[in-house]
């Protein structure tokens, strides 16, 4: 293939023309995906597992068959972080870089791998068979430091396991062999259980306890859709990731719309940092999200659904995709589901490719399109106009889980757990400086103060709560409980000691934002970094009194003009902590001599987010027309 470049698995490498051969394997790539260009994600996905690249080639031959310019397809390639737009390793190890694993020592790890292969982090081997990244969180927190290498995730690592693993990648050790020397006669599930401890510590009356095959699914085939999203609604169950909007509503307003076709769609890229609970339930309750999805089916009349996974959790693909074909085998999927007359209902699996805004409806619905992972503008609201245009309810994996759950024990079986207005359970992701890091499923109302002592978190000096878009807590305020309407979370609950540097963590969770931003906006693309390069000041002891109003002003900005969640909540990790933190913030602060706060050179400032998000702003470049 073009210049005959031989890569490290012994695929030539495509780059500026393609051989005859290569071409006729892009062709159908492309062609196993229908030519669609709605499967955009698939199609470079594949191309990126086979040839560790998109080439300038590949991407003109995918143009070709998907009836597309050559800049559309290279806009989806550059914007996932899986994807690349140059020759990666044959194996390729992601660290994942969050602050529980750095609390963890992964900087013994990382230096491991570094010794051992040659390289440094962001390096890939002169020979072409290792590259060293860093990534953000991998839904892993509860057993850090981890790191996924190709398609296998490793956890637990210390800087011992580390040296060994790439000593025994270095000497051509497959991957999969570092979880198990017989990995290929795994069942799907042990390869899961092989790679991952999901760490269950409690589980609750609705999910992680007994659960009967399809009951939910049964009742529901005797029911009305309207019946249905009455039983949901009556339940009071509220969306699990995070906003809490009530999901019987959600389902009545898409069911009422007049379509062609009405669509399921579940979230299952659960990218907040610190949260791990629907890589739980994925494992062990996989029969039961597809059977809440198959009963939303019936209650809005979509015949077609989407389960997208993120990328990070690629190692449960395999599983997944058999519960599918397991439950069309069996007739609860496909056509006349269980005997119901005129009942069809069918699930694809859209893997993501490493984007946190995907996690936001809006940009994971664009995802599914083939497009990059850019927010939608609202309203149109899913519901009313989502994929493909089409009426479309969006639930994350807790919340069909629980939907199976109520259509089999009623509405009023869950609505008595819990409190008012926060009905039912809850599964918490709990992590950091914790002696029983895991899942706990809970009822809500609980204190903060009860779920650190179930935990062992009682000597924990600061909380965040909802991982870095919630809100850092201290000890004043455990007290206060767990519900939509006081503490809300999607899950995540981070644990931290006495020890740790407050401001150390709230400059991690920036640089988060600044590195996930899809950079549609300018407030977020620059603002987040200006908050960012803030807080360093801080941490530097160079801010003055009025870089606290600075703080503050900028993150009213930043949230009252970002199109999307991620701006809308990404000061929060400052926000919080000037408010629940204030002597953190006043121990550093120095009083400037003349009263005047320091400048700084506003090009430097916004250089990063240019290079990250790949675009320039008509307002601060001053050569953009050049």
């Amino acid at each position: 293939m073009d210049n005959g470049q031989e890569h490290t698995n012994g695929i030539k490498a495509p780059s500026c023309d393609l051989d005859p051969a290569s071409a006729t394997v892009i062709a159908e790539i492309c062609q196993r995906f229908d030519n669609d260009k709605h499967r955009m994600l698939d199609i470079l996905r594949a191309v990126q597992d086979r040839y560790r690249w998109i080439a300038p080639a590949t991407m003109n031959k995918i143009a070709e068959a998907t009836d597309l310019t050559r800049i559309e397809v290279e806009g989806v390639a550059s914007f996932y972080s899986f994807l690349s737009l140059t020759p990666k390793g044959r194996v390729t190890i992601r660290l994942c870089d969050d602050i529980v694993d750095r609390y963890s020592d992964l900087k013994g790890v990382t230096a491991a791998f570094e010794e051992v292969l040659g390289i440094k982090v962001g390096e890939t081997s002169a020979d072409g068979a290792f590259s060293l990244e860093v990534t953000p969180c991998i839904g892993m927190c509860d057993q850090a430091p981890a790191a996924m290498i190709n398609d296998i995730v490793l956890t637990g690592l210390t800087p011992e396991t580390a040296r060994s693993a790439a000593e025994a990648l270095q000497s051509g050790t497959a991957p999969e062999t570092l979880v198990s020397d017989r990995f290929n006669h795994l069942s799907p599930h042990e390869r899961a259980l092989r790679q991952v401890d999901n760490n269950i510590r409690h589980a609750g009356e609705c999910l992680l306890g007994p659960v009967p095959e399809d009951a939910g699914l049964v009742k529901a085939l005797s029911m009305t859709p309207v019946q249905i999203v009455n039983q949901v609604e009556a339940s009071g169950l509220r969306g699990c990731g995070g906003a809490g909007f009530t999901t019987g509503r959600k389902w009545r307003f898409a069911a009422s719309e007049t379509a062609e076709k009405h669509f399921i769609i579940c979230n299952a890229d659960e990218g907040e940092p610190g949260t791990f609970k629907d890589r739980v339930l994925l494992t062990e309750r996989p029969h039961l999200l597809i059977e809440g999805m198959t009963i939303a089916a019936r209650a809005v009349g979509a015949k077609e659904g989407i389960l997208y996974l993120r990328g990070e959790y690629v190692y449960l693909r395999e599983l997944i995709e058999q519960v599918l074909e397991d439950r069309r085998s069996r007739g609860l999927l496909g056509s006349d589901i269980m005997g119901k007359k005129g009942f069809t209902f069918d699930i694809r699996l859209q893997l993501g490719a490493g984007a946190y805004i995907c996690g936001e409806e809006g940009a994971l619905i664009s995802s599914c399109e083939g497009l990059s992972g850019e927010p939608k503008t609202r309203p149109p609201f899913p519901v009313n106009r989502g994929y493909l245009g089409y009426p479309t309810v969006v639930n994350n994996v807790e919340t069909f889980c629980h939907a199976a759950r109520i259509l089999d024990k009623g509405a009023a079986w869950f609505h008595d757990m819990g409190t008012d207005g926060s009905h039912g359970t809850k599964l918490f992701s709990v992590s950091g400086d914790c002696l029983n890091p895991g899942i706990y499923e809970l009822p809500y109302g609980h204190t903060m103060w009860e779920l650190l002592e179930i935990v062992g978190g009682e000597d924990a000096t600061a909380v965040q709560v909802g991982g870095p878009s919630g809100a850092m807590i201290a000890r004043d305020s455990f007290h206060r409980k767990l519900t939509f309407d006081d503490l809300a979370t999607g899950g995540a609950i981070i644990v931290f000691n006495g020890e740790r540097n407050i401001l150390e963590i709230v400059e991690y969770y920036m640089s988060f934002f600044v590195h996930e931003s899809c950079g549609y906006c300018t407030p977020c693309r620059v603002g987040n970094v200006f908050l960012q390069k803030a807080i360093q000041k801080f941490q530097k002891g160079l801010a003055n009194p009025e870089d606290i109003d600075y703080l503050k002003d900028l993150s009213g900005t930043i949230i009252e003009t970002s199109r999307c969640g991620l701006g809308m909540t990404s000061p929060n990790p400052i926000l919080s902590t000037l408010q629940n933190f204030p002597l953190v913030y006043s121990a550093v602060v120095k009083p400037s001599q003349d009263g005047i706060r320091a400048t700084f050179d506003i090009q430097s400032a916004i250089e990063s987010a240019r290079k990250i998000a790949k675009r320039r702003s008509y307002i601060f470049d001053r050569d953009f027309s050049q």
